[in-house]
């Protein structure tokens, strides 16, 4: 899934206000490999649920936001920190 550019250019963290860009295949499908084991959580502790098509990651790599039917969604407690990877 591409945005647009423009898109990009506005869009961004809703708690840091970090820019965001879009995630990487490798680490896409290094987050799908978690989610699928089912090590993966958003920020409230929820476990993340289905694979990810595509998804956002914060320009300071903190926070992975996904993109659901070409959505972003960038609800606070939908972020998944990247933390929890390390």
């Amino acid at each position: 899934m591409n945005l647009p550019d423009h898109l990009l250019d506005i869009l961004c963290c809703p708690v840091s206000h970090e820019p965001l860009r879009p995630l990487e295949k490798s680490r896409l499908k290094k987050l799908n490999e978690a989610i699928k084991k089912g090590d993966a959580q958003y920020i409230d502790h929820q476990p993340v649920s289905g694979p990810a098509s595509a998804a956002l990651i914060t320009r300071d790599n903190k926070v992975i936001y996904l993109i659901e039917d070409g959505i972003p969604v960038l609800l606070p407690d939908r972020g998944i920190g990247t933390t929890q990877f390390d």
